[in-house]
């Protein structure tokens, strides 16, 4: 497309950003994408509630670009939950569509924190914004504010986590413009914050656009395989809060929140016990079997208040598995063996090593809790009683995986009011494939309370309970 045959095509696009969509990159539209897309012009305020892998954000880097390219000397600011995720997920789509048009390439030039118009440098651009991840509201508001023009744009991508105060400088510039947007989308992980504010509280100001991976619905997204959501809601039923988000696109019974935080774990990362200060406490072993090729078996070894450095494997089957284990039983004298026996990917390695000898115990993450007042399933209970102990002293060791996936999973509450952890497969993808190995591996050293045996040299003992044991009462 030559540039003059372009501008005879900018005021078409102004008000048709479909047509530039198709035209410009080559693409055609999911049906969702061309009402959000056909929606923009005329409505000031767009949010998108979506469940996971919709193409929600290949639409903003679109109407971005739509409105860079046809508005004259406009400005966008562009926030996410963080920085991390606004260069990983919003901006890199951008420059993915920009490398797709010779168009954009000769008119924009992308850096890693600016998309500028080469002749109008000051004038015409769109600028990635960020605050921390544990910013308060004033700090977020903050991230918008000082951005003032007659085009302008405010994008906000997984606002989902976002407080709703970051809405008051976009709100403010809106009244003072001749063409002003307010662009949001997210997964519905909380019943407060930007998106929910957008969704619910104030929907009549909002021109709300759900889209979801039901099955069942003919207005679904195809970019989701049904096989893969019908998986999800045979495994953990229709209202389990993560299959709701994921999903269906709903909000969930309760907001999603964080386990943990990464300075915590990073300052248990620093911690480190000695013999003498540890005492004379259970040997724990929690082993986290591989279900598949590309995940690793990891044994967790956790005595007291001190966790040590995890032993991962990959390709092992139950024969090397158990021979492992049992070495590793043997060297260090162990108390207890703790094995997940989800989905019966640990039996395999638990008749090994009743074969070798050894009482291994079988954990059900979906299996009772010693607390069900507070606690679906023995998987919320384990992670809960692990993040307490962490955060009450225990000592972990430097493992960067570790603080990735604790920090990565999260919990909320059924409609029973019961804890519930995030399923491992969701976990899984947030972490762009890689399992939560070395977590599910130190959780199970906190399945069962564990008696200490007389030690003696070469002689490996067996696991019983102890009705009294407190975990967190280790350290004396």
């Amino acid at each position: 497309m030559s540039m003059m045959k372009s501008h005879d095509h900018l005021a078409r696009w102004w008000v048709n950003p479909v047509s530039m969509v198709r035209e410009l990159f080559g693409v055609e539209p999911d049906p969702w994408q061309i009402e959000a897309l056909m929606s923009f012009p005329k409505n000031p305020r767009i949010v998108m509630k979506a469940s996971k892998g919709v193409g929600k954000t290949c639409v903003m880097a679109w109407l971005i670009w739509n409105f860079l390219l046809t508005r004259p000397n406009p400005k966008i600011a562009c926030v996410s939950i963080d920085a991390s995720n606004l260069a990983d997920n919003l901006w890199t789509e951008l420059a993915h569509w920009r490398n797709k048009s010779e168009l954009l390439k000769h008119v924009f030039e992308w850096t890693k924190t600016r998309i500028f118009h080469k002749e109008n440098k000051e004038t015409w651009w769109c600028s990635a914004r960020s605050f921390p991840r544990a910013a308060d509201k004033t700090q977020q508001a903050n991230s918008l504010a000082g951005l003032h023009s007659d085009y302008i744009m405010f994008v906000l991508d997984e606002s989902g986590g976002m407080h709703e105060g970051i809405m008051a400088s976009a709100q403010n510039a809106l009244s003072s413009c001749i063409e002003g947007h307010i662009l949001q989308a997210g997964n519905p992980t909380h019943l407060e914050g930007a998106l929910y504010n957008a969704c619910v509280k104030n929907a009549k100001m909002w021109k709300v656009i759900e889209i979801n991976s039901d099955p069942e619905n003919p207005m679904r997204s195809p970019r989701v395989s049904k096989e893969w959501a019908n998986e999800q809601i045979e495994a953990y039923g229709r209202n389990d809060p993560w299959v709701l988000v994921n999903v269906f696109g709903q909000f969930p019974p309760s907001s999603f929140n964080a386990l943990i935080g990464p300075d915590e774990i990073r300052e248990a990362m620093k911690r480190y016990y000695r013999d003498y200060e540890i005492g004379r406490v259970a040997r724990i072993m929690g082993v986290d079997v591989a279900r598949f090729g590309d995940d690793s078996s990891v044994i967790a070894f956790r005595q007291g208040c001190q966790m040590f450095p995890f032993k991962k494997y990959r390709s092992l089957d139950s024969t090397q598995g158990a021979g492992r284990v049992a070495r590793e039983w043997n060297d260090w004298m162990a108390d207890a063996c703790f094995i997940d026996a989800s989905g019966g990917f640990g039996s395999g390695w638990i008749d090994q090593l009743k074969n070798l000898g050894k009482t291994p115990i079988g954990i059900q993450f979906a299996g009772k809790v010693h607390k069900p007042e507070l606690f679906e399933n023995k998987r919320a209970e384990m992670y809960f009683d692990f993040c307490d102990w962490i955060k009450k002293g225990g000592a972990l060791p430097n493992c960067p995986e570790l603080i990735a996936q604790l920090t990565a999973t999260t919990y909320t509450f059924t409609k029973k009011g019961l804890l519930i952890i995030e399923p491992k497969d969701v976990v899984k993808s947030k972490l762009n494939g890689q399992s939560p190995d070395e977590a599910d591996a130190a959780v199970l050293t906190f399945a069962e309370p564990v008696s200490v045996f007389q030690r003696e040299e070469g002689n490996s003992k067996t696991y019983s309970y102890a009705t009294d044991y407190n975990p967190y009462a280790e350290r004396v």
